[in-house]
């Protein structure tokens, strides 16, 4: 039977206004990987801070190898060997390899970094997670998964015990995952416990042992990896959930969008689609098919050599987003944080960013009726706030969705573009911004909603066109697509998919 590695009870932690963790429970054991699962908001980061340092408990005890520890930083986190791997990675991209993952702590000769001795250390890391890479290489010129590789290594090199893995799929293909997992279930045999916190309730048999449940701050129930995904759900939202994608089609209204010929060199080529009104059109394909650069070209955010973007019959200039937003044209980026939101700002600001020109008279911003109209789209989405004074980088994943979006709902735009709009966002949260899509076409809308989740793209479509290569290759019906069917023309030869189409 596995030794106990780490306990933790009671466990309290109150910010203003707000009690994100109230009495929370949770162990586990040496060579275990326990999921940790719950809607945004329920507290799985509040406690995933307060076991790597940076937080502290209000109230509670925790426990490693069966002693009281106290966790004042990351220096005590480190100690105890607890390493996190968050969403963002902590990674320096102008550095090599071998430097961040001996990053404070190189080897050193004659009070002089051993740089030899520092290749041979990276090497021999990066080979126990099986990455072949240089460690002379700069680490922004690799792609997301092998940043996760060189973080899980990093994490390794401070002899963790105990690896916090937050959201470790949420940017992966479905190959990178499966090369991810099969490094999970090596570290576990080596005696590495892992908390493994994840939306996807299809990973959790794949990877984990056991699930412990938080929900509003509490930890509700612990069941094993094997249980049904609507006792998950149940336990996650405190009721269940009927229809995971209620999608509602209707028939098409008059095209809003049109795009034709678009061609960027080096990026896309000859891309073209309609999306009509009270329409969903599906943009699906792998990573670096060129669906976010289409996406942002059509918005104006990035130029384009050829081809020509309109909406509502207008013809929109290349490069100009503000040509694109007076035309009705708005678009959620897949970056909410970065792209989307400022996340300093409260939730009022944000969801006035792209309407503070129709408050503004004489120079003069109208506050008040900015306010009262940032309010009444924060209650008609449903945001959950303490207020509209809140920060929105307080706010979960699924609330700061509602909130990028919502600024484009008080801007009128009748064509959105939803780049991975449920990326990071729990299955109550996603249900939300479905049942938003649905009434945003009801109300005669377009939407074009790009996403690497497959059963999502096909559940929430009417149509799916597949990207491939900068191309689009092919177009399938909701009713005739399966995964299968998508993926087969997302990897195809370019050419061949197309006689396909």
């Amino acid at each position: 039977m596995p030794a106990e590695i780490l306990r933790v009870e009671g466990l309290r932690k109150e910010f203003p206004g707000v009690v994100a963790l109230d009495g929370v429970d949770f162990s586990l054991k040496q060579g275990e990987v326990h999921v940790l699962l719950g809607e945004n908001g329920a507290g799985k980061s509040t406690l995933v801070k307060i076991l790597s340092g940076a937080y502290r408990p209000d109230a509670g005890v925790i426990q490693v190898d069966g002693k009281p520890a106290q966790i004042k930083g990351t220096t005590d986190a480190q100690r105890l060997g607890i390493a996190t791997i968050y969403q963002e990675f902590n990674l320096v991209p102008q550095l090599s390899v071998a430097e961040n993952l001996l990053l404070g702590r190189p080897p050193r000769r004659l009070g002089l970094v051993d740089v030899r001795r520092m290749r041979t250390q990276a090497r021999e890391l990066l080979e126990r997670v099986g990455l072949r890479i240089d460690p002379q290489a700069k680490v922004g010129t690799l792609g997301i998964a092998r940043m996760q590789m060189v973080e899980i290594a990093k994490a390794l090199c401070l002899n963790a015990r105990i690896l916090i893995m937050d959201e470790p799929t949420a940017v992966l293909t479905t190959d990178e995952v499966e090369r991810l997992f099969a490094i999970v279930r090596q570290l576990r045999e080596q005696g590495v416990a892992v908390i493994f916190i994840t939306h996807k309730l299809e990973e959790i048999p794949q990877v984990g042992d056991r699930v412990t449940v938080l929900r509003d701050g509490r930890s509700v129930g612990e069941v094993p990896a094997t249980a049904d995904q609507d006792e998950l759900v149940r336990l996650m939202v405190g009721r269940p959930i009927d229809q995971q994608y209620p999608r509602r089609s209707q028939p098409p209204g008059e095209p809003l969008l049109k795009v034709r010929g678009l061609t960027r060199a080096g990026g896309f080529a000859d891309v073209s689609f309609v999306v009509r009104a009270g329409e969903v059109v599906g943009l699906a394909g792998l990573i670096g098919a060129g669906r976010t650069e289409v996406a942002r070209a059509v918005f104006g955010a990035d130029r384009y050599d050829s081809g020509e973007v309109s909406v509502n019959g207008e013809r929109l200039p290349p490069g100009d987003v503000h040509a694109a937003m007076e035309a009705g044209l708005g678009l959620v980026p897949e970056d909410r944080k970065g792209q989307g939101l400022v996340l300093g700002a409260d939730v009022a600001e944000n969801l006035g960013l792209v309407t503070l020109g129709r408050f503004t008279h004489a120079g003069f911003v109208d506050r008040a009726g900015r306010r009262k109209a940032a309010g009444d789209m924060a209650g008609q989405l449903g945001v959950r706030m303490s207020g509209l004074g809140q920060e929105v980088r307080t706010l979960s994943g699924g609330n700061q969705q509602k909130v990028v979006i919502g600024k484009w709902l008080l801007a009128e735009a009748g064509v959105l573009i939803l780049d991975e709009p449920t990326r990071g966002i729990d299955v109550g949260a996603k249900v939300e911004i479905y049942q938003l899509i649905n009434s945003l076409t009801a109300s005669g809308h377009a939407v074009l909603i790009i996403s690497s989740d497959l059963p999502e793209v096909i559940g929430m479509s009417d149509r799916i066109l597949v990207m491939a290569r900068g191309r689009l290759v092919g177009e399938v019906p909701a009713r005739e697509a399966t995964q299968d069917l998508v993926m087969a023309l997302a990897v195809a030869d370019v050419e061949d998919a197309r006689v396909e189409k």
